[in-house]
């Protein structure tokens, strides 16, 4: 006998005879062989066949397909009947099947199966041989090693999207992350939490919940005291079933209740030295085991997100040094800019000249203010060194060794005093091609010194109030508002009460303003002070020309002493500075004006003193009659009114 068309098979016990000589060479191997009549009774079956069919081998013997009633046998039927009907072989045909009613087999197996019809040598057929083969652990190994190329393709997918990912989209791909993993695995919800530092509770940072279920709280910490110490400890917490967790955990259960009926979860802590984070996994809709190889792989994807997040930590950390860099080189270059335009300022002599009880006065209540940090206002009039006094408030206060920084009301236009004062952002204006900070920003943990701030325009006066009140401002062109430490001095030579009354000057503002006021005197209230102010500005002004001083005539001084300087010490200065470069010698020439020679008492009515006084401060001012420090300003009157006096006494410039 023979298979398909090979040998004849005459007999029934030509059958039998070859049947059992191929029951004999597949007794021992691992392949299921039957042997079939036409009527698809067994003629042979071997131990191998009888196993996978549930029966002892001489059970088989004459009976059909139906009487084994194996489902595996019952799978034969069709493809033995065609191979019977056709006289044709049919190959390795895959079949599951269930087979939980078969001896020492799983409940589901999978098995490979070829049948060959069995033929005369006339062509008839005469039955049929079947081979079973078992390839249920094949098929478990190759399942595995799929899942095993998914899982690491997965690995590589998320691991290549967070090469050269820029920081800002860190969070995002890590979301993506874990809504893979989620769908991947089977799970219903996966969540990062880290440990705040500053409340040391875990703080939800990343999550995906599939549709329908309920997202995780922002913070968790009382809730789950237990595993949350676990997870301090750096141990790994799984449980399958919520409801078999002990009673002291009646808080973790009622924890799961809440949060959508969590059935098994999965905590998995970071650990880089110390516990930063965990990684956890929920299911909600059915029960999962956490297996030792499954908790190794998902440390993989912690270790990719960890990464990840450290490297979004460090480049954070990186940018607020580089912030603090820039902010600090912001400052120290406008304290730089601010102390080059004051290299030359006015008085460079670093002390306060003078004796007189006026001026003492004054230093008094300099050292009494300025241990403070109480605003402080200045008034005088123009040239009497208001400035020199601010400088000496900030010289004796614990500011001193950060640079006070200036700003003159009166120098700059309306429309670019807010943005000195507060700066501004890149293209918050016409021309303002990068980002600049302002003097407030610069002066931070130091003074400001807003000289002429009666020239302050009345709209800016409401964002000087918010700084004193609040101390905060905002660049122009930005929203984002800047908190500041800084003590301010103003100074003006205005009567802010009565600007108050005019309307020019806000309320608020003066009372805010006018809380440590101090009045330095005119230098004709200190006259006794004007030899020494002489002394030290013909020393000052000697070392910078190369010229060596060594006598004032006294009839010069004495008429220095007895001039009325309108223009205070800055007058006298200019005085001093021109007779510096007139003199050839060691004396001191002083080319004094008419006005301010000594001469014999005259008697002279008051319409010819108000006319002298007029022409001596036409003379100081250049006869400027409008305009800032001019004639009618000094006069304290119109200067339509000054017109109207200059008409009626005569007086016309040369």
């Amino acid at each position: 006998m023979k298979l398909e068309s090979e040998s004849a098979l005459v007999l029934p016990a030509d059958i039998l005879r070859e049947a059992g000589n191929l029951m004999q060479i597949f007794q021992d191997v691992p392949i299921g062989l039957s042997v079939f009549d036409c009527a698809l009774r067994y003629v042979h079956v071997n131990g191998q066949m009888a196993a996978i069919n549930g029966k002892p081998v001489e059970q088989h013997f004459g009976k059909t397909l139906q009487q084994i009633n194996s489902r595996v046998a019952l799978a034969l039927e069709s493809m033995l009947r065609n191979v019977i009907d056709e006289g044709r072989a049919l190959k390795e045909m895959e079949s599951e099947v269930s087979t939980t009613t078969m001896i020492d087999a799983p409940e589901a197996s999978c098995f490979l199966t070829s049948c060959y019809s069995l033929k005369a040598e006339s062509g008839d057929v005469l039955g049929a041989l079947a081979l079973v083969r078992d390839i249920s652990e094949q098929k478990t190994r190759n399942a595995a090693q799929d899942e095993l190329l998914k899982f690491e393709a997965l690995l590589c997918d998320l691991s290549a999207a967070f090469i050269n990912t820029p920081v800002s989209e860190v969070d995002r791909k890590i979301e993506q992350g874990l809504q893979k993993i989620v769908d991947f695995l089977g799970f219903d919800r996966s969540t990062i939490w880290q440990f705040s530092p500053d409340d040391g509770r875990l703080h939800r940072t990343h999550s995906y919940s599939l549709p329908g279920i309920k997202p995780p709280p922002p913070i968790v910490d009382e809730e789950v005291p237990v595993w949350t110490s676990m997870v301090l400890r750096g141990e790994v917490f799984r449980v399958s079933d919520v409801d078999e967790l002990p009673q002291e955990f009646w808080r973790e259960k009622q924890y799961c209740r809440e949060m959508g009926g969590i059935k098994s979860f999965l905590f998995i802590p970071q650990n880089v030295g110390t516990v930063v984070g965990l990684l956890s996994f929920a299911s909600c809709r059915v029960k999962r085991s956490w297996p030792d190889q499954l908790i190794q792989r998902l440390r993989i994807f912690w270790e990719i997100f960890g990464n990840a997040l450290e490297r979004k930590q460090a480049d954070q950390t990186i940018q607020k040094a580089l912030a603090e860099i820039r902010v600090l080189k912001d400052r120290l270059e406008a304290e730089n800019l601010y102390l080059r335009d004051q290299i030359d300022v006015e008085y460079k002599h670093e002390e306060i000249i003078g004796q007189s009880s006026a001026i003492s006065k004054v230093l008094q209540q300099v050292e009494q203010v300025a241990h403070t940090d109480s605003t402080v206002l200045l008034l005088g009039e123009t040239g009497t060194g208001k400035e020199l006094m601010a400088r000496a408030i900030h010289n004796l206060s614990g500011r001193k060794s950060r640079a006070m920084i200036k700003l003159n009301c009166a120098a700059l236009p309306a429309t670019l005093i807010e943005a000195e004062l507060f700066g501004h952002e890149k293209g918050a204006y016409t021309g303002a091609n990068s980002t600049q900070i302002g003097r407030f920003e610069a002066a931070n943990g130091s003074t400001i010194f807003l000289d002429e701030i009666g020239e302050l325009p009345l709209e800016l006066q409401s964002k000087l109030l918010r700084v004193l009140q609040e101390s905060q401002f905002e660049r122009l062109g930005s929203t984002k508002p800047i908190n500041v430490d800084v003590r301010v001095i103003a100074a003006t030579n205005r009567n802010l009460a009565q600007e108050v009354k005019d309307g020019r000057f806000r309320e608020d503002l003066y009372y805010r303003l006018n809380v440590f006021p101090i009045s330095v005197p005119p230098l004709r209230e200190r006259r006794e002070d004007i030899p020494a102010l002489v002394r030290a500005m013909v020393q000052e002004f000697g070392k910078l020309m190369g010229k060596m001083i060594e006598r004032i005539p006294k009839k010069n001084m004495d008429a220095l002493q007895k001039h009325h300087w309108p223009g205070n010490i800055r007058e006298l200065r200019n005085l001093v500075e021109r007779g510096m470069i007139l003199s050839d010698g060691t004396t001191l020439v002083v080319d004094l004006p008419e006005s301010v020679m000594p001469s014999a008492p005259q008697k002279k009515s008051l319409e010819e003193m108000e006319r002298l006084h007029i022409l001596s401060i036409l003379e100081l001012t250049n006869w400027r009659i409008r305009g800032k420090n001019c004639s009618a300003e000094i006069l304290k009157v119109k200067p339509t009114t000054l017109e109207a006096k200059m008409k009626k006494l005569g007086i016309v410039r040369k």
